[in-house]
């Protein structure tokens, strides 16, 4: 496009949509984003829910039960890499609604195991559509949002995990009470089911993807977005950007992003080596304590208010202060009381308040992360560097349970296993302290 077209054609809708207020249609959109992460909030922790149950009735050890509980974060591995690449190809949208798909049919199928091998599979399953879900939430919110709120909006998204937690957390609980942990499955597919027709009818393709990848009717699908969000419509589109022909994930560790890339892969992968030993022991801890599965969830439940709370405080912060800062002191004071909790008493009145503030901690330095994900890289490689990122990152998070659980076979005390993977979160603050400054920004 000559630059005379370029002037006839208006501003960029994506310059256009950055430097503007946020529109009721960009709320929705965003909104839409928080109910999907806190489907995936949900989903993910349904095993952490069912786990009691399924140890009890199956008779497995604390070593085999840890393996079933990674089995969806190896899923979630390689669905955040190969969907995170298809979001940058194919689009946020499509990416969103294979997901969900992906996810129903998964939780589904675990609600008829009958076996450990074939729970294995669905959990493995399931977590394809999870890691994608989340790397596809997370472009599509920093490209639904403005400059101005672009740190808080992908700190909400996030928030959205554990309030996904806490809602299906609390139904699980009933749920265990009265029909047992299939029904805990049964209830993740039919929620994801219900999302897809919310997707298809409320959650438009981003105005960026669109307008970089320019595929078919893309002016028209970039004005009813425009005029839905009270913008006038553009005459043409900005002309195409010059093509990069590495492959997606090269140009990640390129010069100008390598070691932010590499920074982020430590820090995400550290930190939730802490965030899912809470997240996936805390039920069973409580239940060896003494206590029923069912206030071994509420105590989970509590865990997750507490994680939502600091994705919120979070949030708002981020208008005062940094989130490189923000990040690297939720993950510092997380160490602590993460240790707390791992001596804490049989009591369910302190179990809860100390799962609580170490929820706090350690998610508000996930969400911290996922800030500094969304910033980070351009939007041609935005989908695919947020799935690599969180790829890798549940790959190790796949060692979080496991690990636990052979440090428990090998006889050592809960303090101590606690101890140990509170440290992750000393790791991942040195390496966001690392982060690239004008990147972190």
């Amino acid at each position: 496009m000559t630059a005379d077209a370029a002037s006839r054609a208006g501003p960029d809708p994506r310059e256009l949509v950055a430097s503007s207020p946020l529109s009721r249609g960009q709320i929705v959109a965003i909104a839409m984003c928080v109910l999907l992460n806190a489907l995936d909030g949900f989903d993910v922790l349904s095993i952490s829910f069912a786990a009691p149950g399924i140890a009890a009735q199956w008779h497995i050890d604390r070593a085999a039960l840890g393996v079933v509980l990674s089995m969806e974060l190896i899923g979630m591995a390689a669905g955040s890499l190969l969907l995170g690449l298809l979001c940058d190809r194919r689009g946020r949208r499509p990416t969103i609604l294979l997901c969900l798909v992906l996810m129903a049919l998964g939780m589904a199928g675990a609600s008829q195991a009958g076996s450990v091998a074939i729970l294995s599979a669905c959990r493995l399953f399931t977590g394809l559509g999870i890691g994608g879900m989340l790397a596809a939430t997370n472009a599509a919110t920093a490209e639904f949002t403005n400059k101005r709120r672009h740190d808080m909006a992908v700190a909400l998204m996030a928030a959205g995990y554990p309030l996904g937690a806490i809602i299906g957390g609390s139904i699980a609980s009933v749920l265990l009470a009265h029909h047992g942990w299939r029904a805990v499955f049964l209830f993740g597919a039919g929620a994801s089911l219900a999302a897809i027709p919310l997707v298809w009818f409320l959650l438009p393709e981003t105005l960026a993807f669109l307008v970089r990848r320019n595929p078919p009717q893309a002016l028209s699908r970039v004005n009813r977005t425009l005029v839905k969000w009270g913008h006038a419509a553009a005459e043409a589109l900005p002309g195409p950007e010059p093509e990069d022909n590495r492959f997606p994930l090269a140009r990640l560790f390129a010069t100008g992003l390598r070691r932010t890339t590499f920074c982020l892969v430590v820090a995400y992968v550290a930190q939730i080596l802490t965030f899912y030993f809470i997240l996936k022991w805390t039920p069973k801890i409580v239940v060896d304590m003494g206590f029923n599965p069912s206030s071994a969830g509420g105590v989970l439940v509590w865990a997750n208010v507490g994680g939502l709370a600091g994705a919120v405080t979070l949030s708002l912060l981020t208008g005062l202060v940094r989130a490189r800062w923000l990040t690297i002191g939720s993950m510092v004071v997380s160490v602590l009381f993460v240790a707390l909790f791992g001596r804490s008493a049989a009591d369910l009145r302190q179990l809860s308040l100390l799962a609580c503030v170490a929820g706090f901690f350690t998610n508000a330095g996930m969400v911290g992360l996922y800030a500094l994900l969304a910033g980070a890289f351009p939007t041609a490689a935005r989908g695919s560097g947020t799935g690599l990122v969180i790829g890798l990152g549940r790959g190790g998070a796949a060692l979080s349970p496991v690990l636990a659980g052979m440090l428990f076979q090998a006889g050592s005390s809960l303090p101590r296993v606690a101890l140990i993977m509170g440290l992750g979160s000393i790791v991942a603050a040195g390496a966001v302290l690392m982060l690239p400054r004008a990147r972190s920004a």
